[in-house]
């Protein structure tokens, strides 16, 4: 989430993302999975300075014991997406959420329909889908969302490092674990 009030905040670090691509010849688009390892150390650097806040939820899927969120991954989805605003203190509120567009068109109209019908009047603003590749914030949610992934799964020593560079420079406003 970018933390501000004007559209040309928003702006500028999409810029500076996007600058960032051709600096270190990432292409098309910023995907943690896909990144190396010196390039995401420069990329999590460079976010320190960057207006924006992270706010994530954490879903060991093994511990879900309801057979309707195991098997529909879709209400899985709808599901944790509606969490996040209900555990969010009222911070997202009248938000405008952009999500990732790669899903089909029933599963956004799916899950726009599901929030507008869960969620208190007034708590979304508007949704958006767009292709990551086309937009450097929802890039920057791709890597902020892989850096805290890697910190629960991975085991090595470094497995949490990108989380770590996100927590002290201050970007990570909340990372919740479902239980």
């Amino acid at each position: 989430m970018i933390n501000n009030k004007d559209a040309a905040a928003s702006k500028h670090v999409g810029d500076e993302i996007t600058a960032l691509m051709g600096t270190e010849r990432v292409k098309p688009e910023w995907k943690f999975s896909k990144t190396r390892d010196v390039s995401r150390d420069v990329f999590f650097e460079a976010a320190a300075a960057w207006d924006f806040q992270c706010r994530s939820v954490v879903v060991q899927k093994d511990a879900i014991t309801s057979h309707h969120l195991r098997t529909k991954p879709r209400r899985f989805y709808n599901y944790f997406t509606k969490m996040m605003f209900e555990h969010d203190g009222g911070l997202l509120t009248g938000a405008k959420v952009v999500l990732d567009g790669t899903g089909d068109r029933r599963f956004r109209k799916e899950l726009v329909g599901y929030m507008r019908r869960e969620l208190p009047k007034g708590t979304i603003r508007k949704f958006d889908f767009r292709a990551s590749h086309k937009d450097p914030l929802v890039q920057l949610a791709d890597m902020c969302a892989g850096a805290i992934a890697r910190s629960y799964s991975d085991i090595r020593r470094d497995g949490a490092r990108w989380r770590n560079m996100l927590e002290r420079s201050g970007c990570i406003n909340d990372v919740w674990e479902f239980r």
